[in-house]
């Protein structure tokens, strides 16, 4: 298992030879590019265009990745994993997208992203209905991480590639409900019509998200769920950060206070733990208890030679 997780890539670049910083660099690095495109785009269509369609969105942005997919030569005949695998993460994957960028409807963007680094936080909106689908975003992300690192312990041969092929494929069903039901499909439909450029922006922000999904999946399969959740959370408040900086609002000193204690937590789980060193002394006596063994041997022989002569001894 170690050494299929050791051949993995991200993109054509191999991490078999690297050292684990390095493949982590390049990983976190793949990821923040894609989710700070991500962010940007998503606040300039909900809160400056005025299109807050999140789960039509999710619906293209999925179309966007299985094409992306297609021209990366990925194709199901290399899939390792039955399809089934995949229902409960899809499920899991699209109900959480959805519900992220459809409380941008009820949300500005750094609400949305301030709810989700604290884990629950009171928002200058009065969208209460935003803050319960973010809330169930927040569930179902719980979830998210963990089943994508339990299909990969399962079965080391699964890709990142076939994961976000089929996950995307088998989820993309799921949208289709909320859409019918809210009436959103038909209105994100006649919008869109109106305002094409808006599909340009769309496109623009899934093809940097790929890049993200791809290099997140990839720190699941290496690093485990529990570093990358450490990772996507510095990535939100990152993200909302640029937010403040980007498009123009108050940044009051609850703000500031809150990303400054996000920093000093993401900093202290990176700093390293010195501890399981201090119990290397074991290990340094090992080669003291390998030596009894031959000892005992010897012993054996020894007893056997005595034995072998005294019943020569009786018998003369």
């Amino acid at each position: 298992m170690k050494n299929e997780e050791l051949a993995r890539t991200l993109f054509g670049i191999s991490l078999s030879d690297r050292p684990r910083w390095q493949q982590f660099l390049i990983c976190s690095s793949g990821f923040f590019f894609g989710y700070l495109v991500n962010g940007i785009c998503e606040e300039y269509v909900y809160n400056r265009l005025k299109f807050s369609y999140g789960w039509y969105f999710t619906f293209v942005q999925g179309i966007v990745y299985l094409f992306l997919i297609y021209l990366q030569g990925f194709t199901s005949k290399q899939m390792v994993n039955p399809w089934k695998t995949y229902v409960k993460l899809s499920a899991v994957l699209m109900g959480s997208h959805g519900l992220t960028k459809g409380s941008l409807a009820f949300l500005n963007y750094p609400c949305t992203a301030h709810v989700q680094v604290h884990k629950g936080s009171s928002c200058d909106d009065n969208g209460v209905i935003g803050v319960v689908m973010v809330t169930g975003a927040l569930v179902m992300d719980s979830f998210l991480g963990n089943l994508q690192e339990a299909i990969f312990t399962m079965n080391s041969e699964t890709t990142q590639m076939e994961m976000l092929f089929c996950s995307t494929l088998v989820g993309l069903p799921f949208l289709i409900p909320p859409m019918l039901l809210t009436g959103e499909l038909f209105k994100a439909w006649n919008s869109c019509s109106q305002h094409p450029y808006v599909y340009g922006v769309l496109v623009f922000e899934a093809m940097a998200t790929f890049i993200g999904q791809i290099s997140v999946l990839s720190l699941i399969a290496v690093f485990g769920a529990a570093t990358t959740a450490m990772i996507t959370t510095a990535r939100k408040a990152v993200t909302l950060l640029l937010s403040y900086m980007i498009f123009t609002k108050p940044l009051t000193e609850q703000h500031g206070t809150g990303l400054l204690l996000i920093g000093m937590g993401i900093t202290l789980k990176l700093l390293p733990d010195n501890k399981p060193n201090k119990r290397a002394s074991p290990s340094v006596a090992s080669p003291n208890i390998a030596k009894p063994s031959y000892s005992e041997e010897e012993r054996i022989h020894l007893e056997n030679v005595v034995e072998n002569e005294e019943r020569r001894r009786a018998l003369v």
